[in-house]
């Protein structure tokens, strides 16, 4: 009996003493081992985190803002809004959250009442906005959200409101929100051009918002940008606003299979009246070119392009679109063009190669044709001899390429959205969600981050990624 007694004891005592060096292998395994199990196997953690909550690393809080800063701007639409003629106001544009009046079936039975408005570039913010509104991994707790939102009507500030711009800052710095990253998860749309503001007090319009210390803190997003390491240009809004994928396919087809009997057109406004500058010379060479370009003119003597109709028909015969820059160097022409299957042709890289990098190719070529505007300007080059050198192959391949551009290019309806493609926003949010992760990167010491977060963001955009990462994961268990 004692001897068993003694030999229970013995192999208890073996037990433990197992145990505890097992323990301790274990241990130095996984210091040893530390960084490539954490990297491999914290994707299967986070994966079966989605499948609790999609919006992990996805949530937005959208700051809730006096109404003086966005709903009070546009309900007093008293002030005219800068375009074509002054006749067109903000009362006018701001109907169908942003998206303005609809467009009803014209001759060319081009358009659906369903789908096509008569935008105005600047109401983006309203557009954006409301989109936001029906972005489907919003909170109502900051504490989680990856990125915050400020439905701030920058651009439809009626003249110099310096002062509003400078309580919109107060405000923001006074937030609890503010203080967690000193304003770098907050992002702003505006739909207008950076130089509107770049603007001191004194002149007619515009604000001094992007010299104020604090919105270097935040990402600016506006139809063109400053280059400022946080300002980030996404496209003008179109005309045309689909509710449903089946809609953006036929106008796809539609375009694909236009008739196009002018090699080149050019919409000229009133800015290019100078005689001396790129407008002016592009419209001498289409003057010169009757049968291979065609001219619309705009003035306040001329309503065709204040006609949508006019715009997308004139574009949808044209082989290739002229863009030159003229008060700005970006023009909301270019995305009506590409809406419309023609190929841009641009005279400075500043209107879209160095502004859109997160809509449009990088490969300029696949998309645009270049003229360097210098050597227009000095007649070392001619625009219809240019174009006539694209070959049909080439020109083929480009409209393919433009063809497919035009989700990336426009904002669906918020009300129902797009199911089996992105549009502008969607591509828009995803890159911002991108940079969110980046910053708080940064912010963490020692550059050290969540890695569920940064692994579960990927997989976000790859879905393919999780089975590898699965795999490895399980590989490394098995061993």
């Amino acid at each position: 009996m004692e001897e068993q007694i003694m030999i229970s004891r013995i192999l208890i005592h073996k037990l433990k003493s197992a145990l505890i060096l097992s323990f301790i292998f274990f241990l130095c395994f996984l210091l040893l081992n530390h960084s490539s199990f954490d990297n491999s196997c914290s994707s299967s953690l986070v994966r079966k985190r989605s499948e609790l909550d999609l919006c992990a690393g996805r949530y937005i809080y959208i700051h809730d803002l006096p109404a003086r800063f966005n709903e009070d701007l546009l309900n007093n639409c008293d002030h005219k809004l800068p375009k074509i003629t002054p006749k067109l106001d903000l009362c006018y544009h701001k109907a169908n959250n942003g998206f303005g009046r609809c467009i009803e079936n014209s001759s060319l039975n081009d358009f659906s009442t369903n789908s096509w408005y008569e935008t105005h570039p600047f109401l983006l913010d309203v557009i954006f906005h409301n989109r936001m509104k029906n972005y489907e991994c919003l909170t109502n707790d900051s504490s989680i959200a990856s990125a915050i939102f400020v439905p701030y009507y920058a651009g439809i500030e009626p003249s110099v409101r310096n002062a509003n711009v400078i309580d919109l800052v107060k405000w923001l710095t006074a937030k609890s929100e503010w203080k967690r990253m000193w304003g770098r998860d907050h992002f702003l749309v505006a739909g207008r051009i950076s130089r509107d503001f770049l603007r001191e007090s004194g002149r007619s319009s515009g604000s001094k918002f992007l010299l104020l210390p604090e919105s270097k803190n935040m990402s600016i997003l506006s139809i063109e940008s400053s280059h400022w390491k946080k300002h980030f240009a996404i496209p003008y809004p179109t005309y045309f606003h689909p509710s449903l994928d089946r809609e953006l396919f036929e106008w796809q087809d539609k375009v694909g299979g236009s008739n196009r009997p002018y090699l080149f057109s050019f919409i000229r406004t009133p800015r290019s009246n100078s005689i001396n500058s790129i407008r002016g010379e592009v419209m001498n060479q289409c003057l010169a070119s009757p049968r291979l370009c065609k001219l619309m003119h705009c003035n306040s003597f001329s309503r065709n392009c204040e006609n949508p109709a006019n715009v997308m028909a004139l574009f949808r015969k044209s082989v290739f679109c002229l863009q030159p820059p003229g008060d700005s160097f970006t023009r909301s022409f270019i995305f009506d063009s590409i809406l419309a299957g023609c190929i841009p042709v641009f005279f400075h890289p500043d209107s879209a190669y160095t502004q859109y990098l997160w809509h449009l190719p990088k490969d300029h070529a696949r998309y645009s044709v270049f003229i360097s505007a210098r050597d227009l300007m000095k007649r070392r080059v001619s625009i219809n001899k240019t174009l006539l050198k694209v070959s049909e192959e080439q020109e083929s391949e480009m409209r393919e390429e433009i063809i497919k551009l035009i989700p990336k290019i426009i904002y669906a309806d918020p009300k129902s959205g797009l199911e089996s493609v992105e549009d502008a926003f969607d591509i828009t949010i995803d890159r911002m969600l991108e940079r969110m992760e980046t910053s708080r990167q940064a912010a963490l010491p020692d550059n050290k981050m969540d890695n569920s977060l940064s692994i579960f963001s990927r997989l976000q955009h790859d879905p393919k990624s999780s089975v590898s990462y699965s795999n490895s994961c399980q590989a490394k268990l098995e061993t």
